[in-house]
C-alpha cells in the first residue's frame, strides 16, 4: 500500500469489526432486537471489506507478466470496487429486508423478546461498547489520514483526490458504522421507552438506507480511479518543472499521466527540442529528464518521452491540448 499507514488502518478496523460483530449477534440472539441482527451483519461485511482491501493490497505487489506488463497496482481499486458491492448488498440491503421482515411481525402482533425478556439491557451495552472500539478505528483512520492530507485540504476533497482507496474506503465505513451505531440506539432505545417495536423497525431501515447510501458514494469515487485517472495537478506542475529544468528540453509541448495503481504513475509527454541539436545529445538531454522526473515525483515508475521540433500552429489545435485536469 501507499503507506503503512493504510494498511494500519485497514488493520486496526477489520480487528474492531470482528469483536463488534461477536458481541452484536450475542446482543441479537439474547434480546431479538432487528437492530442489532443489521448492525451485526454491517460489521460482519466491513469485516470481510478489510480483509478484501489486505488481499487487494498483497496482489498489486506481483511482478509484471508479459500479458501485464504495466503491474497489477489497479488490482487495489478492484477490490475497493468490491467493496462497495459487498457493503451495498450484504449490509444495505440485508437490513431493508430484515427491517420489513420485523415490520410484517410488529404488525402480526408477535411477541417482542426486546420487550418481554430479562436481558433487555444487553443491546444497549453491546451498542455503547460498539461505539467505543468503532471510535478508536475510526481515530486511528483519520490520523493516519491526515499524515497524507495537504495542509489546509479539506476532508472531501482528500477522499476525492486521493489515488490510494484503502484509506477513504476505511473512513467511509467507520464514519458509516458509527452513524449505524447512533441509529441502532435509538431504535433500540425509544423501542425500550415507548414499548413499541416499530421503533426498532425504524432504526433498521434508517441503518439499511445509510449502508446503500454510502456504497453508492464509494462506488461512485472507485470507478472513477478504475476508470483511469491522471496525477493530481500539482503532481503534474512538479513533472513539468523537471522537464523544463533539462537545459535541452526547449518546452512541453504536451503532457499526459495515468495512473497504472496508487504508486504507479505513467508518464507520457512530448518535449520540444531545437532543430541543430544532435541525436546523441537529445537521447542524454531524454534520460537526463527521466532522472528528473523520478527524483520530483517517486512513483513516476513508467516514463515515455518524444522529441520534437516545436510548431506554434500544431501545438495550439485542439488535438493537441492536453485534456483539463479536474478531480472526481
Amino acid at each position: 500500500m501507499t503507506t503503512g499507514g493504510g494498511k494500519k488502518a485497514v488493520v486496526a478496523a477489520l480487528a474492531a469489526n470482528l469483536g463488534i460483530a461477536a458481541l452484536k449477534f450475542v446482543a441479537w440472539l439474547v434480546t431479538g432486537a432487528s437492530s442489532m441482527l443489521a448492525e451485526a451483519i454491517h460489521s460482519v461485511a466491513d469485516s470481510g471489506n478489510q480483509a478484501l482491501l489486505l488481499r487487494g493490497g498483497r496482489r498489486a505487489k506481483q511482478a509484471p507478466t508479459e500479458q501485464h506488463p504495466f503491474g497489477y497496482g489497479r488490482e487495489r481499486y478492484i477490490y475497493a470496487f468490491i467493496v462497495s458491492i459487498v457493503l451495498f448488498t450484504l449490509g444495505g440491503l440485508f437490513a431493508l429486508y430484515e427491517a420489513y421482515h420485523k415490520y410484517q411481525e410488529v404488525n402480526e402482533g408477535n411477541e417482542n423478546k426486546l420487550l418481554t425478556g430479562s436481558w433487555w439491557w444487553v443491546p444497549l451495552v453491546v451498542l455503547v461498547a460498539a461505539v467505543g472500539m468503532e471510535s478508536l478505528s475510526f481515530r486511528t483512520a483519520i490520523k493516519e489520514a491526515n499524515r497524507l492530507r495537504d495542509d489546509g485540504q479539506g476532508w472531501v476533497a482528500y477522499v476525492r483526490t486521493s489515488k490510494a482507496p484503502e484509506l477513504p474506503v476505511v473512513l467511509f465505513e467507520d464514519l458509516a458504522a458509527l452513524l449505524g451505531l447512533a441509529f441502532a440506539l435509538l431504535g433500540v432505545g425509544l423501542t425500550l421507552i415507548t414499548n413499541n417495536g416499530y421503533w426498532d423497525v425504524a432504526g433498521t431501515a434508517a441503518i439499511g438506507a445509510l449502508l446503500v447510501v454510502v456504497a453508492v458514494l464509494l462506488a461512485i469515487e472507485i470507478k472513477s480511479l478504475l476508470v483511469g485517472e491522471g496525477a493530481n495537478p500539482e503532481v503534474l506542475a512538479r513533472i513539468e518543472r523537471a522537464l523544463q529544468s533539462e537545459p535541452l528540453v526547449d518546452r512541453v509541448i504536451h503532457l499526459r499521466t495515468l495512473h497504472l495503481g496508487p504508486d504507479e504513475l505513467l508518464v507520457a509527454a512530448k518535449i520540444a527540442v531545437r532543430p541543430t541539436d544532435r541525436a546523441a545529445d537529445v537521447a542524454a538531454a531524454i534520460d537526463a529528464a527521466e532522472k528528473r522526473i523520478r527524483a520530483a515525483e517517486p512513483v513516476a515508475t513508467t516514463i515515455y518521452l518524444e522529441p520534437d521540433i516545436y510548431r506554434a500552429h500544431e501545438a495550439s489545435s485542439p488535438a493537441s491540448e492536453p485534456p483539463p485536469v479536474s478531480g472526481r
